[in-house]
């Protein structure tokens, strides 16, 4: 939060209405060193939609080297582009492409290049030929307008005098102050969509692309370049972490599941596209002796046949404790239709993809009422209860699973310290308990479920302690 003085209300807003003024008056002058787009440009933003970073990089606007601007930070660029720092990893996404990995993932899948179309829609912010402005770069990588939307008709009218966001969202900016849309954006490439260049193929992975994974709260933490202060909730919506968790879980679960019922995506050939399997139930060691070694455990909460390559269901397990904890009434429909499809996987591919729609609405109804319920402040050590409780902890068979909720209980434990619900000195005397829990996962080769939930155990427990 930020703790600058800042004075009362009636103060900053006159301040803030004669710098306006003033910005107003001196807009065409400082247009050429500081990046704001020139009238001529403004006026030929009709015929394009996306305007690129550098419109965004003014000293007046977003380009400062610190963030003490008077509204919003202004030094969102800075942020973007910190190297080495993962609020910098959006705008290294396209330098990625033509990085030793990348031109050894493109070999693999015999292409000359990394930079084309199956891989820019995630890795860099895509416009067609008649969308994209005169600064507009594709070498940005995931630049503002990837997430904030195209700018062209709302870039000129966000900074004028009487600007308001609701102004900003009637001219085309993303919400993504509404959780279920920041989820819903994060999720097209953080697991993938229907669109050109936004689906990790297993092909992909095979050749050497990072396992795909999402938890909501987590990135908007990672790419966070505002303080949720005063005016920013004056002006906009402030979803808690709780809220920001639980609906990204929900929408996780829809997304997955809505991809797998379309036949264009689900299947590859005769088999499953495997992107949606749990990878570390098939890629483990594999013994060929007459004392056999099993390298999994029975899952209570996917009924598979024996053998079976399950679906990935970290988001579904989560989603089940979110169900338990905050939404009572739809927890049993959501556990029956996750059953469900587990079991209709063995089936066959018509049956496994009519369950998948079931459950995505099911997900669908709980991400409504995640997004739409008041939260409490005992709501995260509930939920946190159950992911630790038996009921949830026999599911913690698989590494994808553990990693899952191991983030979760993390991004939680933090939410209460956020919220001041506990100390900053009260989570620190329990850091330990949650190394042990990470240190758990810190491998699939070494993942051990055993040890992994009597690690969570503890740390749930210890937490529990702090309520």
């Amino acid at each position: 939060m930020d703790t600058r003085p800042r004075g009362n209300a009636a103060a900053r807003a006159q301040v803030r209405r004669a710098l306006s003024a003033l910005a107003v008056v001196a807009l065409g002058a400082l247009a050429l060193f500081v990046g704001l787009p020139q009238d001529s440009e403004v006026q030929a933003q009709a015929a394009y939609r996306y305007t690129g970073v550098a419109s965004c990089a003014g000293s007046t606007c977003h380009g400062r080297s610190e963030g003490n601007g008077a509204v919003v930070r202004q030094d969102e660029i800075a942020t973007w582009q910190a190297p080495g720092s993962v609020s910098g990893a959006h705008s290294r996404a396209h330098a990625v492409l033509s990085s030793f990995r990348g031109q050894q993932i493109a070999r693999s899948l015999g292409w000359d290049s990394a930079n084309r179309a199956e891989c820019t829609g995630c890795h860099a912010s895509t416009a067609g030929a008649q969308e994209a402005g005169p600064r507009f770069l594709q070498s940005d990588g995931v630049g503002c307008e990837s997430c904030h939307g195209p700018a062209a008709n709302w870039i000129a009218t966000h900074y004028e005098v009487g600007a308001s966001h609701a102004a900003n969202l009637a001219n085309g900016m993303v919400p993504l102050d509404q959780p279920q849309t920041r989820a819903r954006v994060c999720l097209d490439c953080h697991y993938g969509s229907s669109k050109q260049g936004q689906f990790v193929t297993h092909a992909m992975m095979a050749a050497g692309h990072p396992r795909v994974t999402f938890e909501l709260d987590l990135f908007s933490a990672f790419q966070q370049h505002h303080d949720v202060d005063a005016d920013y909730r004056q002006r906009k919506n402030a979803p808690g972490p709780v809220q920001l968790w639980a609906v990204g879980q929900a929408e996780a679960v829809a997304r997955a599941t809505d991809l797998f019922s379309r036949p264009n995506l689900a299947f590859d050939g005769m088999f499953p596209q495997f992107y949606f399997l749990d990878c570390h139930s098939c890629h483990r060691p594999i013994t060929d002796g007459a004392d056999r070694r099993l390298t999994f455990e029975v899952n209570p909460g996917r009924p598979i046949t024996f053998g079976q390559p399950p679906f990935n269901d970290e988001n579904i397990i989560m989603l089940d404790a979110v169900a338990q904890a905050l939404a009572p009434a739809r927890a049993e429909s959501f556990r029956a239709a996750s059953r469900q499809f587990h079991a209709a996987m063995s089936e066959g591919r018509e049956p496994a993809q009519q369950a998948a729609v079931a459950l995505r609405a099911e997900a669908a109804r709980l991400s409504d009422t995640m997004a739409q319920r008041s939260y409490g402040a005992d709501d995260a050590f509930q939920v946190i209860a159950i992911i630790g409780s038996r009921t949830t902890n026999t599911r913690f068979t698989d590494y994808a699973g553990s990693a899952q909720a191991v983030m979760a209980v993390d991004t939680l434990l933090n939410g209460l310290v956020t919220e001041g619900r506990i100390t900053v000195g009260a989570a620190a005397s329990i850091r330990a308990d949650i190394n042990r829990a990470y240190q758990a996962v810190s491998s699939p080769t070494s993942y051990d479920p055993d040890r992994f939930r009597a690690a969570l155990g503890g740390a749930v427990t210890a937490i529990g302690r702090l309520k």
